[in-house]
């Protein structure tokens, strides 16, 4: 049986329900989710735990503060990883100032 796995990016104008994809290989499947904002991460998170991922990791874009509301969010039901380098690629600061609230 073949370990679940996911990866998360957060993209402007991304619609959650429409930007995801499962990659399957004899050893894993690895869900890719992108999502808009902190509210659909949090929720996108505890689904994909719920479906049985083990692990989720995040983009680095997430900042430090977001990375942690997820990871509390799925305790006990998912390990949470991220890249680490703080900077969203596309808005050229972190999320956490784009995104706080």
């Amino acid at each position: 049986m073949a370990m679940k796995i996911a990866f998360m990016a957060i993209v402007p104008g991304a619609d959650p329900d429409k930007h995801r994809s499962t990659l399957s290989t004899e050893f894993v499947d690895l869900v890719t989710q992108l999502v808009a904002n902190m509210d659909q991460a949090i929720d996108k998170a505890k689904q994909l735990a719920e479906e049985g991922c083990g692990v989720i990791e995040l983009c680095g874009g997430f900042g430090h503060s977001m990375t942690g509301r997820i990871a509390d969010a799925v305790r006990g039901k998912a390990a949470v990883g991220s890249v680490r380098f703080d900077i969203h690629a596309a808005l050229g600061k972190s999320s956490d100032e784009v995104f706080s609230g």
